[in-house]
């Protein structure tokens, strides 16, 4: 009486359908026998040689396909570079992960500096800001990248670092990002350029000078920044603020959390508003998630429409 998984009517029946038999026990039967037992399957590649299909063959009948048999050669597999760029989509590609070193907390910002900018008005304050060297990214930039447009707008938009263009040109949110954030401004009745602070937004970044590479912000360069932004903050004092990127989302919220689950909640930055979603440049690398950013701007508009902005 033949094996049961090698009955004739099973084997038509799963020729019929284009599939071969999964696996056979290795002592049912000689590996000759079996391919004799059916015509080649269409389009199907030359039969493996008994050596071969010693690798394909379970070792009982209570294996399950894709087990390797002891016998089996290591699977050749390409190894191909990474790459992952940061959250802002124009960054170099970054080398294969290692184990993370121990980094140091970032040293304070110190205190005569923290109580400077605390008190500097807006023009001061960008003299201080393109003066800065608190940080190793001081002395690589071209420009400091201040920000731009109505000083006193009810929305204010933080992102996250300068990248190569802004760098180059010292303004915020240039080239392709740059053209999606306006038409997603433009989606709401906002513009970045003009006179009326109601329909014109003040942009900014948590990180002034762009990061070599445009690498990921690190903790100490972020501790020296973002009293700068705060004070940006306090100056214009927006009705609603949006932060797009991880950075930005959790430099203002002060949580860890993933930008997943920072977003589609009205968080409050001392009594205004701040809601959280995806930079610009991470939309044109994921444009499937355009519809979540749209979300995120739906519930800032609910926001500003609920202050009767």
């Amino acid at each position: 009486m033949p094996h049961p998984l090698l009955d004739p009517r099973r084997l038509a029946m799963l020729h019929a359908l284009g599939l071969e038999q999964a696996w056979v026990p290795r002592d049912a039967l000689d590996p000759a026998e079996l391919a004799a037992l059916l015509p080649p399957l269409p389009g199907a590649a030359a039969a493996p040689t008994p050596q071969g299909r010693r690798a394909q063959v379970s070792d009982a009948p209570g294996a399950t396909r894709g087990t390797p048999a002891r016998d089996a050669p290591p699977a050749a597999t390409e190894r191909t570079e990474r790459t992952e760029r940061t959250e802002r989509g124009h960054g170099a590609p970054v080398p294969p992960r290692e184990a993370p070193a121990a980094r140091a907390t970032p040293a304070p910002v110190n205190e005569q500096r923290l109580q400077q900018v605390r008190s500097l008005a807006w023009e001061p304050l960008q003299a201080f800001t393109h003066d800065c060297r608190a940080c190793k990214l001081g002395s690589m930039r071209h420009h400091a990248v201040f920000g731009v447009e109505h000083p006193q707008a009810r929305v204010m938009v933080v992102g996250e670092a300068p990248g190569a263009e802004e760098d180059r040109i010292g303004e915020p949110f240039v080239g392709a990002a740059g053209k999606l954030l306006d038409n997603m401004l433009r989606a709401c009745g906002l513009s970045r350029a003009g006179e009326d602070p109601v329909r014109t937004v003040y942009i900014a970044n948590v990180i002034k000078c762009r990061p070599p590479g445009n690498r990921n912000p690190e903790p100490d360069e972020i501790e020296q920044c973002l009293p700068i932004l705060q004070r940006q903050i306090e100056l214009v004092r927006p009705r609603l603020l949006l932060a797009l990127g991880r950075f930005a989302a959790q430099a203002l919220t002060g949580s860890a959390e993933p930008i997943g689950r920072l977003r589609q909640r009205a968080w409050d930055w001392h009594g205004t508003p701040l809601v959280v979603s995806y930079h610009p440049a991470y939309l044109l690398r994921t444009p499937q998630d355009k519809a979540k950013a749209w979300a995120d701007l739906c519930l800032a508009q609910d926001l500003l429409e609920g202050q009767g902005a």
